[in-house]
C-alpha cells in the first residue's frame, strides 16, 4: 500500500504491475480491496492502481461535503505522483461518477472509460430526497443502514446464494467512518450530470449492467447511450456485477483492454 498528501489529507492506494495503467475505483461504502480477485490476472499485462477514494478504506475524510470533483482531484495526485500520463479508467457506482468528472476535469489523460454498475447522469429530484433521507438514517443507526445499504444492492436471487459475500462486503462497510459516509452522499447529490462524455469523447467506453439492479434502472440507465458509440454489456443480475458476475467481468474487462 501506498500514500500521498492531497489537501492534507491521507490518499491511500496500490500499484501492481507494468504496462497500460489502469485505475479501478470503488463505490460508496466500498474500499480498493473490492477489486482483490481482479488485481493478479489484470496486472499480467498491465499497472493496476486502485485507490481509497475520499472518507473511504484507508483514505481521510476531507470535509463534511467531499465532491465528486475533489475525488477526480485525489486521483490526479496519485497519478501525477506515480508518473502516469495517461490511464484506462473503472468505477464502480460512485466511482463511475468519480471516473467522469476526472474525465471532464483531465480528459487528455484518459484513454478508455468503463462505467461499471454507474450512471453519467446526475440524481433526480427523488433520488436527492433518497440522499438526504440516507444522510438522517445513516446518523440514527450506522450498523443498520450500512447493514441494509448492502444487502440491498445484490438481486434478492442471490441474496441467499451469496451470504457469505454480503457479509464480507457488509463488514467492510463498516469500517467506513460516519463522516465519509455523509460526505459522500451529499456529494453525489449535487454531482453534475455528465452525459454529454458519453457522446463527445473521443476514446473507447464501455458500459456494464446489471438487468436486476436494484438501485439503478435497467431500461432507464441504457437509455443514456442511445446513439452514441459507447457498448453495452449487460448481466442478469444486480448492482454488485463484480461479485455477482465475477468471472465474466474478469472476462469483459480483459477484453476491452485488450481492444485499446
Amino acid at each position: 500500500m501506498k500514500q500521498i498528501l492531497f489537501k492534507n489529507t491521507n490518499i491511500s492506494y496500490s500499484d501492481t504491475g507494468k504496462g497500460t495503467a489502469i485505475v479501478l475505483l470503488h463505490g460508496f461504502l466500498e474500499n480498493k480491496t473490492m477489486w482483490n480477485f481482479y488485481i493478479p490476472e489484470l496486472a499480467k499485462k498491465n499497472r493496476v492502481i486502485t485507490i481509497d477514494l475520499l472518507g473511504h478504506g484507508e483514505t481521510e475524510c476531507l470535509g463534511y461535503v467531499q465532491t465528486m470533483e475533489e475525488n477526480a482531484d485525489a486521483v490526479h495526485e496519485v497519478l501525477l505522483a506515480s508518473r502516469i500520463r495517461k490511464a484506462i479508467f473503472v468505477g464502480h457506482s460512485m466511482g463511475g461518477y468519480v471516473a467522469l468528472a476526472f474525465a471532464e476535469l483531465y480528459p487528455e489523460k484518459v484513454k478508455g472509460l468503463v462505467l461499471l454498475n454507474s450512471t453519467a447522469k446526475a440524481d433526480s429530484e427523488e433520488r436527492k430526497i433518497n440522499r438526504d433521507r440516507a444522510i438522517k438514517a445513516v446518523k440514527q443507526s450506522f450498523i443498520n443502514f450500512v447493514s441494509l445499504s448492502i444487502a440491498n444492492l445484490f438481486s434478492e436471487s442471490n441474496r441467499e446464494r451469496l451470504s457469505s459475500e454480503i457479509e464480507n462486503v457488509k463488514i467492510k462497510a463498516l469500517k467506513t467512518p460516519l463522516q465519509g459516509i455523509v460526505a459522500s452522499l451529499e456529494g453525489m447529490k449535487i454531482r453534475k450530470d455528465r452525459e454529454v462524455l458519453l457522446h463527445l469523447t473521443p476514446y473507447p467506453k464501455l458500459l456494464i449492467l446489471g438487468e436486476r439492479d436494484p438501485v439503478l434502472p435497467y431500461e432507464e440507465t441504457k437509455e443514456q447511450i442511445e446513439n452514441t458509440a459507447v457498448k453495452l454489456v449487460t448481466f442478469p443480475d444486480g448492482h454488485m456485477s463484480h461479485i455477482e458476475n465475477q468471472d465474466e467481468l474478469l472476462s469483459v474487462l480483459l477484453a476491452f483492454f485488450k481492444s485499446i
